[in-house]
């Protein structure tokens, strides 16, 4: 009688709400903190994953399109947590809430095929830190799509808290596609701003 009502309300809890996600939230960040070492603000993280059945596409040949943005998700949560920057984000009381990203998808991700996400911090303003993320297949190194995000930092002056991390002391170049990407978030704000 107990396993049978363990198993209903498994049941529910997998109809109202995403397990999964939170699973591998807990499974990413658990792996990271216990058998990686921690790395520099400036180094790059990676993670991996295989697009399975609950990844593909209505046609059961390649990664979904929106599986791509989820997968991003927990190369970030990885990327903050090895790091440290969510940590010292969070013991100054502030936050991080996705401001905006673009994704370029060159190549389909087949059924079955073993993938690695990188994640690297490219620059940073006074207000948000921008990564770059890239899905690369294990079997032949190919970039099979290209991300950027910006990561808006709540309560926090960033260009002050990345003076925290060493390494991190001198802001870099900003990448000429990122200047553009950035551009035109913005023209996109002042038409949106125009038309109240």
């Amino acid at each position: 009688m107990f396993s049978c009502a363990l198993l209903v309300g498994l049941l529910v809890l997998y109809m109202i709400w995403d397990v999964n996600y939170f699973l591998r939230c807990v499974a990413t960040l658990g792996y990271g903190m216990l058998f990686q070492r921690k790395r520099k603000v400036t180094d790059q993280t990676a993670i991996y994953g295989l697009c399975t059945t609950q990844d593909v596409d209505i046609f059961i040949r390649h990664m979904n399109n929106a599986r791509y943005l989820r997968e991003l998700d927990f190369a970030r949560f990885h990327f903050y947590g090895l790091t440290g920057i969510y940590g010292k984000i969070k013991a100054k009381r502030g936050g991080a809430v996705q401001g905006a990203s673009s994704v370029r998808y060159r190549r389909t991700i087949p059924i079955f095929t073993a993938y690695k996400i990188t994640t690297k911090l490219v620059w940073w303003d006074e207000k948000a830190i921008y990564l770059e993320q890239q899905f690369v297949t294990l079997a032949d190194g190919f970039v099979r799509a290209v991300a950027m995000s910006k990561q808006c930092i709540t309560n926090v002056d960033v260009l002050e808290l990345m003076k925290e991390f060493p390494g991190a002391e001198q802001r870099p170049l900003m990448p000429e596609e990122l200047k553009l990407w950035l551009d035109s978030i913005e023209l996109s704000s002042q038409k949106l701003r125009k038309d109240k």
